[in-house]
Order: structure tokens, then C-alpha cells, then sequence
């Protein structure tokens, strides 16, 4: 009996980690492979046949949106599942995933209950899933579960499953279906600017919840932000994405990071304000240079100091 593989792509270590270690919790005897970026991607899949391909939009060298579409554009690989993993989430981008192919989405930051979700759904339409359980028939799905969700976070985000998009579907439909219905996850670029008016503003998402924050800090490994304290707080070690706008062109940068620490502002119980330092864990150049030139543009205009 053939085994079951998955192929993981993403540049950042931490999401690759977070990822692997949750498919292993909830699907036991799954092959997980792993590129770090979509070059290596591309030469392992014109090596070897995977059942699965859950990968990143924003690499460098070969991007998420150009491996999807060179790999659709191969021989008899029109029934594998490939799921965009990113955060982003603006509708533009989803119908443009789904013009080149791409099976479903995933946005970053997600719990281990919707990466589940999405993993179980693909497998299942594809007769995968029942090829797992035949394998493994001692092992039970949901094995493991409180250890997966204390990777992702300690939450349980239940979301109705979206109905599979049909043939006739228009993109904008299935934009929708892709995304559960759901508003997309970083609308900040269609925002009115004036509505953040205090500098140095931005947007740290957690899985199913979104804060308002300040950035404190900025380098090119972390920033310290600071947030008002709501029902729940950040947990430690939980995967995140801080939205971060440069003044000059209103473009958005999304950065990938985990929570590193967390604080009080004040020294006492009922503090309304939480320091949170995110450790970012992108390594796309990209990306660090657009943190270097809003580090920049940010420390002119005392927006905040920058990190070590």
C-alpha cells in the first residue's frame, strides 16, 4: 500500500514546524516533506508524486502563485490538492490563486482547528484519507488534539465548512467559498488612512480575533507593540500577522511572527494596556526591506524607536 505525502512550503522555519507538527498530531503515519522555498518546492515535485501541497504565497525566488501555476501546467496533477497558506487574504488575491488552480486557501494566521479542517477536507475528496485510516488502524483523527492546540494557541475556532465551488461557479463565488464566507483577513489597504490617525499604528491578527495596536519598536527580528487588553489576551508561542502601512504609498506589508513575550504596561491588576513583543519569522528579502525602509521612514518621523 502506497503511502500518503504531503508536501510543505514555506520559507519561514516556525510555520513549516508549527505545520508538520500538527498534521503529525492529527494524522498519524502521513509522509510530511518539507521546502524552504518554491525553487526547491518545484525541483522536489518534479522529483516525487505528493497527494497534498499546502504552500506559501510570499517566497523568495519562486513565489507561492508561480509555483502553483508552473506545477498546473504539468502532466496529470489536476486532482491534487494544492492550498495557499498566506495572509493574504484580500479577495484580489484569492481569485487570482483561483484563476491558477489552487484547491482551497488557508489565512495566516490560522488555528489548528482550520488547518485540520482544510487537510481533512482535501484528503477526503481525493480517497486519501481513507488510504491513511487503512494504513493506521489503531490511530484515531483527534489524537493528540490538546497538544496541537496549545501549538496554535490553546483556541478552538469552530466555522462552518465551506461547500466545495462548482463548475460554474464565477471567481467571485468561489473567492467566497475559499474563504468561508469570511470578510478578508487584511482589508487595511482599502481603509481610510484617517481612520488610524495616531502614528505608528497597526494591525496585529491572531487566529479569529484582530487587535489594534501601536508599535513601540521596530527591528528587523521583532517589534514591541502594544495593545488594549480584551476578553482574551495573546498567548505565548501563538502564530500571528502584524499589518504594517507605510505612509508613503499606503502600501501594506504583512510580517509573520509568534508571540514572544508578554507584559503589563502598568504594575497593577486591572492594566488596560499589554506590551507584546512578536518575534517575525519571514526571511523573505522582500519583506526585510520593506521592514528596513519603514524602520527608516518611521524613526524620521518619530513614529518609534528602532530595535537592536
Amino acid at each position: 500500500m502506497s503511502k500518503v505525502s504531503v508536501l510543505v512550503v514555506d520559507d519561514a522555519p516556525f510555520i513549516r514546524d508549527l505545520v508538520k507538527k500538527a498534521l503529525r498530531g492529527h494524522f498519524p503515519g502521513l509522509q510530511i516533506e518539507e521546502a524552504i522555498n518554491g525553487r526547491k518546492a518545484q525541483q522536489l515535485l518534479g522529483r516525487n508524486r505528493y497527494d497534498l501541497i499546502l504552500c506559501d504565497w510570499e517566497m523568495p525566488e519562486l513565489s507561492g502563485l508561480e509555483l502553483l501555476q508552473w506545477f498546473r501546467a504539468q502532466a496529470d496533477v489536476e486532482k491534487i490538492p494544492f492550498i495557499m497558506v498566506t495572509s493574504r487574504g484580500d479577495k484580489e488575491h484569492v481569485v487570482e490563486a483561483i484563476q491558477a488552480g489552487v484547491t482551497d486557501y488557508i489565512g495566516k494566521p490560522f488555528s489548528n482547528e482550520q488547518l485540520v479542517a482544510k487537510v481533512h477536507k482535501a484528503l477526503k475528496r481525493t480517497g486519501k484519507l481513507a488510504d491513511l485510516a487503512r494504513r493506521n488502524p489503531q490511530a484515531s483523527v483527534g489524537t493528540a488534539q490538546e497538544t496541537i492546540s496549545n501549538l496554535m494557541g490553546g483556541r478552538r475556532v469552530t466555522r462552518p465548512e465551506a461547500a466545495p465551488p462548482s463548475a460554474t461557479a464565477s471567481a467571485s463565488s468561489s473567492a467566497s467559498l475559499l474563504t468561508a464566507g469570511a470578510a478578508p483577513a487584511a482589508s487595511t489597504e482599502k481603509s481610510d488612512p484617517r481612520a488610524s490617525g495616531v502614528r505608528g499604528q497597526a494591525q496585529l491578527r491572531l487566529a479569529g480575533q484582530q487587535f489594534a495596536c501601536v508599535v513601540k519598536t521596530l527591528s528587523l527580528k521583532d517589534a514591541l507593540l502594544v495593545v488594549r487588553r480584551g476578553e482574551r489576551l495573546p498567548a505565548l508561542f501563538e502564530s500571528g500577522v502584524l499589518d504594517l502601512e507605510q505612509d508613503s504609498d499606503r502600501s501594506v506589508a504583512r510580517i509573520n511572527g509568534y508571540i514572544h513575550a508578554l507584559s503589563a504596561l502598568e504594575p497593577k491588576m486591572d492594566c488596560e494596556w499589554v506590551r507584546v513583543t512578536l518575534k517575525f519569522v519571514d526571511q523573505d528579502p522582500q519583506k526585510l526591506e520593506y521592514l528596513s525602509r519603514l524602520i527608516a521612514s518611521g524613526t524620521t518621523l518619530s513614529q518609534y524607536v528602532p530595535g537592536a
